[in-house]
C-alpha cells in the first residue's frame, strides 16, 4: 500500500451491505482496475490510482475511505493503559505515511470542483455563538454532559457502537463524564507538532468497537485518546458538526481499520432517485447479473418504484427498458423516478398484472424483479401466485435470457425444493458466489411434493400443469435487506417453453 501510495495512487476500503462483497470485489476490479483486492465481512480493501470522479461512480458499495491503517486486533489486556497507547499509536506511528494519505484526500477536494458534497457541505462553516450566548449554553451543557457523550448510529454489527469524541463548546477540550481534558500544549507545556506545510483542518474521530475490546474500552474513550493524540501531533482543532476532516476507527477481533471517508454521502444514496424503494446496491447486483448488452429489451413486471430499471439503465443504456405493475401508486412513483433520473426515452411504463402480461412471447433478453410476498417478507397465500408468474416470465423471456429474482427468506426455500435441488439450500450454497458451484438443473414445477413452507402445503401450491423444464438455475446469492435477509436467484433459459 505505502509503495502504491509513492507512485501517486492510493489504498481504499468500501464497506457493503452482507453479501455484497463480491459484488464489490468485482465491480471495484472491472471498474477501476483495482489491485491488492481483499474481501473481509463487511469491507473491500483496494489500491488504484483512478481520480475521485471514477471512485464515485461504484454502484454495489456503501461508503468508500482512504485507508489510513489496516492491522491485527489490539491486544486486549487488564492495563487499560497499554491498550489506549497502542490504540494512539494508530495515528502517531508513520507520520509520513499520513502525511501522504491526507495530501491524497486534500486532492481530491481541491478536484472536485465547487458544487461537490464533499468540497462544498465540509466548508460549511460552523455558526459560532456569542460571548454571552456561549457563556450560557456552557451552563446548561455542563449540566446536560453529566456522564454523557454524543454519539452517532452508523450501520454496525450486533453488539456495535459506533460513537463520536465529543467536545465542550467551542474550545479544543474533550469531555467524558465529568471530567474535561485541557488542549495538550496547555495541560503538559508540550507544543503540537508544527504542520510542516501539512493541512490545519478541523475533525472530528469515529469509534466503532466490537468483541473482546469493547468489554474493555468504551468506544467514546478510544475515541478521546486518538482525538488527543492527533491534536498534539498535527495541531488540529475538534469540530463535531462541520469537519473538515473525519477519521473513521473499527476495532474487533478479527482486524484494526483507521480511515478517512472519502465523500461525506454513501455512494448508495442515488441523487437520481427520488423516491427509494429497493436498496439501490441490491438493485444493481441484480441488474449486474441479468448480461444487460446494447439493443437489449429488459422487463421489470412488478417494478414498483422502478429502482431496478433505474439502476439498469444508469449503468447499461444502450438497452431498451420496459416495468410494469398493477398498481397506480407506483407506477406513478416510478414515473416521477424516471423522470428525475432523466431516463424517460429509456424506459417505459404500463400498468398490467404480473400474471397476464399484455406482451409478445419471447420478446425480452432478460426480466428482472424483486417479489416482496406478504407483509415484511413473510409468506401469505400469494406464494399461490408464484406458479402464474413464473410462466409469464418464461412465456415473454427469449431462449438465451436471463432471469433475476430477489426472493425472501421463504420464496427461496420454497423454490429450492421446486428445483429439486434440497442441496442448494446449504449455507455454502445459498451464500454470494453459489453460482460458481451450483449446478444447473431443470426448474421444474411440477409434481406432487407434500412437502411444506410455513405450514402452506406445496402441492396446494404448485400447478400440475405448470412445467418449466426450460429454465436452469444458474446462481444464489444471499444478500441483506437491513432487518432480513433476501436472496437472489438466476436462470437461464435454454429451450421454448411449450406450455403456452
Amino acid at each position: 500500500g505505502r509503495a502504491k501510495m509513492a507512485a501517486g495512487g492510493g489504498r481504499y476500503f468500501c464497506t457493503a451491505g452482507r453479501g455484497m462483497e463480491p459484488f464489490l470485489a468485482r465491480e471495484v476490479q472491472s471498474r477501476l482496475g483495482a489491485t491488492e483486492v481483499d474481501c473481509i465481512t463487511g469491507k473491500v480493501f483496494f489500491s488504484t490510482d483512478v481520480e475521485a470522479g471514477e471512485l464515485r461512480k461504484l454502484k454495489s458499495g456503501e461508503r468508500l475511505f482512504l485507508l489510513l491503517k489496516k492491522g491485527t486486533p489490539v491486544a486486549v489486556s487488564r492495563n487499560k493503559g497499554k491498550m489506549l497507547h497502542e490504540i494512539k499509536s494508530l495515528v502517531t506511528e508513520e507520520p509520513k505515511y499520513w502525511l501522504d494519505v491526507i495530501s491524497i484526500w486534500r486532492n481530491f477536494h481541491g478536484n472536485e470542483g465547487k458544487n461537490d458534497d464533499v468540497s462544498q457541505e465540509n466548508r460549511l462553516p460552523l455558526k459560532r455563538k456569542s460571548e454571552e450566548e456561549t457563556k450560557t449554553a456552557t451552563k446548561r451543557q455542563k449540566t446536560e454532559q453529566v456522564g454523557a457523550a454524543v454519539s452517532e448510529e452508523c450501520q454496525a454489527g450486533a453488539g456495535e457502537r459506533c460513537v463520536v469524541a465529543e467536545r465542550k463548546n467551542d474550545q479544543n477540550c474533550w469531555t467524558e463524564s465529568d471530567t474535561s481534558l485541557e488542549h495538550p500544549s496547555q495541560s503538559s507545556g508540550e507544543k503540537p507538532t508544527a504542520n510542516n506545510g501539512q493541512l490545519s483542518c478541523s475533525f472530528r474521530v469515529s469509534c466503532r468497537c466490537s468483541g473482546a475490546i469493547a468489554k474493555i474500552l468504551p468506544a467514546q474513550e478510544i475515541g478521546r485518546a486518538i482525538g488527543v493524540a492527533l491534536m498534539k501531533q498535527c495541531g488540529w482543532r475538534v469540530d463535531l458538526r462541520n469537519p473538515d476532516l473525519e477519521i473513521f476507527v473499527h476495532l474487533n477481533d478479527i482486524h484494526t481499520v483507521v480511515g478517512i471517508p472519502l465523500f461525506r454521502f454513501p455512494l448508495a444514496n442515488r441523487e437520481y432517485i427520488k423516491t427509494a424503494g429497493l436498496r439501490s446496491t441490491v438493485a444493481w447486483a441484480m441488474a449486474s447479473l441479468a448480461e444487460i448488452s446494447a439493443g437489449a429489451f429488459v422487463l421489470d413486471p412488478m417494478c414498483g418504484l422502478g429502482t431496478i430499471l433505474l439502476e439498469a439503465a444508469k449503468e447499461w443504456p444502450e438497452a431498451c427498458y420496459w416495468g410494469a405493475d398493477i398498481s397506480d401508486s407506483q407506477l406513478e412513483g416510478a414515473d416521477v423516478n424516471i423522470r428525475t433520473a432523466g431516463l424517460t426515452d429509456k424506459i417505459g411504463l404500463l400498468k398490467a398484472s404480473v400474471k397476464a402480461l399484455p406482451l409478445p412471447s419471447e420478446r425480452f433478453d432478460a426480466v428482472i424483479s424483486d417479489i416482496p410476498f406478504g407483509k415484511k417478507f413473510k409468506i401469505t397465500n400469494d406464494i399461490q401466485l408464484l406458479p402464474d408468474i413464473l410462466q409469464e416470465m418464461e412465456r415473454v423471456l427469449c431462449v438465451g435470457g436471463t432471469i433475476v429474482l430477489l426472493l425472501s427468506q421463504d420464496l427461496h426455500k420454497l423454490m429450492n425444493e421446486i428445483t429439486n435441488g434440497a442441496e442448494n439450500d446449504s449455507p455454502s450454497a445459498s451464500s454470494v458466489g453459489a453460482s460458481e458451484t451450483t449446478t444447473p438443473k431443470a426448474l421444474n414445477v411440477g409434481g406432487s411434493s407434500s412437502s411444506s413452507v410455513n405450514g402452506v402445503e406445496e402441492s396446494c401450491l404448485i400447478s400440475q400443469q405448470a412445467c418449466f423444464v426450460s429454465l436452469v438455475p444458474n446462481g444464489i446469492y444471499k444478500v441483506s435487506l437491513g432487518k432480513t435477509d433476501a436472496f437472489i436467484h438466476k436462470y437461464k433459459k435454454i429451450s421454448t417453453a411449450g406450455n403456452w
